[in-house]
């Protein structure tokens, strides 16, 4: 009956508190929060996470939000990105201090002109941090990403009153030891630290951070923190003995240290270093007492041999994922020993170490039956035959990542095709020797394709999207730079693949406007495109693609000469949900600046 509230007179407040919990994403629970009063009030009671950006006010914004959603659990404050003050709230912008609402007018004193406002930036203070540890006492996850004016005092306020912390990430924040003592001292449960980039922290702070936290600490992480030596280590390895992730970037760290969290951390699983001064005697002893690990990661190290591989392979039974970036003394020797003694690997990088070559590679194919997902970038000596091993032993690869692989061609991607049929993405970029035929295969042979990627691989042409065509899963495609592709491939993935919602055919000289058109009705599911540096392409084809493309968010088109000021007003004009885009500040006009000002970035300002 047309006035009566059948929903608010049955349902009591638990089951709608639960009905929000069902709901995931911000937006639908805050159009269900504006059915009435009454659930404006219980959805902020129910919502458990709040994000923070910079802004004007942080410290009377975190203010405001503590006394409106008292039940957070996480709180994310991220001041990486700066944004800009708004000049009123009402019909007419205005340039005096009345268009500034009060709480940002107490920021505003001082400043000379109007353009000062839009530039200016705030930061979040130990006041503020204050105000989180009052209105957020439930708090369990709290990430205060670059917030430079946090110190010490702040974050002891943050431990004092919020016990029940268990993650927390201070990456970029100036804090001192006291402050880190202070959340050993008080934040018992505290379960996951990252110390990137925290300048101002010393031995001292995470000695006694690792003293408080012995028995919950499961996940550490130091970058760029030169005063952290080997002593915090060691601290780490005799009290933290539940510790599972270690990552580290440090110049200051040695074998001491790593060796202290090798056998002190006997059920460590995750393990990145970058380390320059860490030798085979630290790997070695990862190998021998580390028996759970799953996850390796290691970068830049110029002191490492097969030796530390041996030792992985031989001991390292369960290891899943491996990464090796720019280790140049690394061999097939240890590739083979982690194949063979790591059969349950299922990630594997291979990041610029050039002693490594196609036999390493075979031996993981036959024995890594597991493996999802391989990526091998500036790999010179690895050729055609190991990724046909791989293509007769992975037959569940899934993702496939090859950068500046000069030695590897149509016959190693053929293998992958007709081996790999499960596989869903793949990424080529600068493999002068993979052409069509190659990627013919996988269109003929991998029907769950849903991302390619064939950037600067200038043998590929439109036969092979001809065939690609016939991946009607592909929602990825990035085609940039691959000069022999034209209208005729593009027009075949608009017919053949209806999902698809990225798109970058930059750089495409012989790529014009009837394939805009096509893509317009096959594709109302794009969501980005890139046509940046295609000559050919004009003001037609845009209409042409905005026109039942309206779900379009980004394009980027500079250097298009063919796109005027009228094609960047139709994007603008037609796309309700467009939030970027990219091109020469002289083709928007003053109409199209005022209308939709913010979504427009420019290239460079010359133009």
């Amino acid at each position: 009956m047309k006035g009566h509230d059948r929903i608010n007179s049955s349902l009591p407040d638990e089951l709608i508190l639960e009905i929000f919990r069902y709901l995931d994403t911000k937006p639908s629970r805050d159009a269900a929060s504006l059915v009435c009063k009454r659930w404006l009030g219980l959805e902020r009671l129910s919502r458990d996470t709040i994000r923070i950006g910079a802004s004007g006010s942080p410290d009377g914004l975190v203010k405001m939000l503590s006394s409106r959603f008292p039940h957070v659990r996480n709180v994310f404050i991220d001041e990486r990105r700066s944004i800009t003050l708004p000049f009123q709230f009402g019909k007419r912008r205005r340039a005096d201090h009345s268009a500034l609402s009060p709480l940002k007018l107490q920021f505003a004193a001082g400043k000379t002109g109007p353009e000062d406002y839009e530039t200016e930036t705030y930061y979040l203070s130990d006041a503020g941090l204050a105000v989180v540890g009052d209105g957020f006492s439930k708090l369990e996850k709290l990430s205060l990403i670059w917030c430079s004016n946090v110190t010490s005092l702040g974050l002891r306020s943050i431990a004092e009153k919020c016990n029940a912390l268990k993650s927390l990430d201070l990456q970029g924040c100036y804090v001192g030891d006291q402050g880190l003592a202070a959340v050993g001292e008080w934040c018992k449960q505290l379960e996951d630290l990252n110390l990137r980039f925290c300048e101002g922290l010393t031995d001292t702070g995470l000695v006694n951070l690792a003293l408080g936290c012995r028995r919950k600490l499961k996940s550490l992480g130091v970058a760029a923190c030169a005063k952290i030596t080997d002593v915090s280590l060691e601290a780490v390895g005799s009290y933290c003995q539940s510790l599972e992730t270690l990552s580290l970037d440090s110049e200051f760290i040695h074998n001491k240290g790593v060796l202290a969290v090798a056998k002190g951390c006997r059920v460590l699983k995750v393990l990145k270093l970058q380390c320059i001064n860490v030798t085979d005697e630290a790997l070695e002893a990862v190998g021998i007492f580390c028996n759970t690990l799953e996850f390796l990661a290691l970068y830049s190290f110029q002191r490492f041999t097969d030796k530390s591989l041996c030792a992985i392979g031989k001991g390292c039974k369960r290891l899943k994922n491996l990464t090796l970036s720019d280790c140049y003394f690394l061999s097939d020797k240890g590739l083979e020993a982690v194949a063979v003694g790591c059969t349950e690997l299922t990630h594997l990088e291979v990041n610029g170490c050039h002693n490594i070559g196609t036999f390493g590679l075979e031996s993981i194919g036959r024995s890594c039956a597991s493996l999802s997902e391989l990526a091998l970038l500036y790999c010179q000596k690895i050729g055609n035959f190991a990724l046909s091993e791989i293509g007769r032993g992975c037959k569940f690869l899934q993702a496939l990542h090859l950068v500046d692989c000069s030695s590897i061609g149509d016959d190693a991607i053929i293998s992958i095709a007709k081996g790999c049929r499960n596989l869903k993405k793949l990424h080529i970029r600068r493999c002068y020797e993979v052409g069509s035929k190659g990627i013919v295969a996988v269109g003929e042979s991998c029907k769950f394709l849903t991302d390619l990627s064939l950037r600067f691989c200038d043998k590929i042409g439109d036969e092979a999207l001809v065939a690609i065509g016939n991946c009607h899963s592909l929602r990825y495609l990035n085609v940039s730079g691959c000069h022999h592709i034209g209208d005729a491939g593009i027009i075949a993935i608009a017919r053949g693949c209806p999902e698809l919602s990225y798109l970058d055919v930059s750089v495409l000289q012989n790529l014009g406007d009837m394939a805009m058109a096509e893509m317009s009705e096959g594709c109302p599911m794009l969501k980005d495109i890139v046509l940046s540096h295609c000559r050919q392409i004009t003001d037609v084809g845009l209409s042409y693609l905005v026109s039942r493309c309206t779900l379009l968010e980004t394009c980027h088109m500079v250097y298009c000469p063919g796109i005027t000021t009228v094609g960047v007003a139709t994007v603008v004009a037609s796309c309700a949900n467009i939030k970027k885009v990219l091109v020469e500040r002289w083709k928007v006009s003053q109409r199209t600046r005022r209308r939709a000002g913010s979504t427009i970035s420019y290239l460079c300002v010359d133009l």
